[in-house]
């Protein structure tokens, strides 16, 4: 009797687990990308050349721009929730769509952030590799984007404003 009443049990818990999962799908992220000024977006004010552009496209702009591309998965809670969660955490941290409202000050410093994010491998998220191969960086691609930020910096002191 005592077995039966234990598979009962495990039978509802699993049950409960999926009616859980179920009902979660009705929480929703916001997936509205804000509109992008291309007065202020880091490409169009610095122009890069095609290769650079397309680094920055596809390693870093769907989590530090308001170009974001969901992928399916983005309809999947909880997963939806940690990838909305990152994505707001990357465009705080920086976001190359408001560039052109950095300070000379805070655009070095966030210049200096990306040759070291990008330096040590830091970036892109090894996250976001798992599902985003193509964003996955070489040394030779690595380099020249480091040499690309480093060429933007200005005489400014890379200081801190935040």
């Amino acid at each position: 009797m005592k077995k039966r009443s234990g598979k009962k049990i495990v039978k509802y818990f699993f049950l409960g687990l999926v009616l859980v999962f179920i009902i979660i799908q009705f929480i929703r992220i916001d997936k509205t990308n804000p509109k992008v000024d291309k007065n202020k977006d880091l490409i169009s004010i610095y122009k890069p050349n095609k290769e650079i552009e397309n680094i920055l496209r596809t390693s870093c702009y769907d989590c530090h721009s308001f170009e974001t591309v969901y992928p399916w998965y983005s309809n999947v809670a909880p997963v939806s929730w940690m990838l909305k969660d990152h994505i707001d955490e990357g465009r705080e941290e920086l976001n190359f769509s408001k560039w052109g409202a950095y300070s000379e000050k805070k655009a070095n410093h966030k210049l200096r952030e990306c040759t070291e994010e990008v330096e040590e491998k830091h970036m892109p998220l090894d996250s976001y590799l798992i599902t985003h191969d193509d964003a996955d960086l070489s040394s030779e691609q690595r380099k020249k984007l480091v040499e690309w930020f480093e060429s933007l910096m200005t005489g400014g002191d890379g200081g801190h404003d935040e």
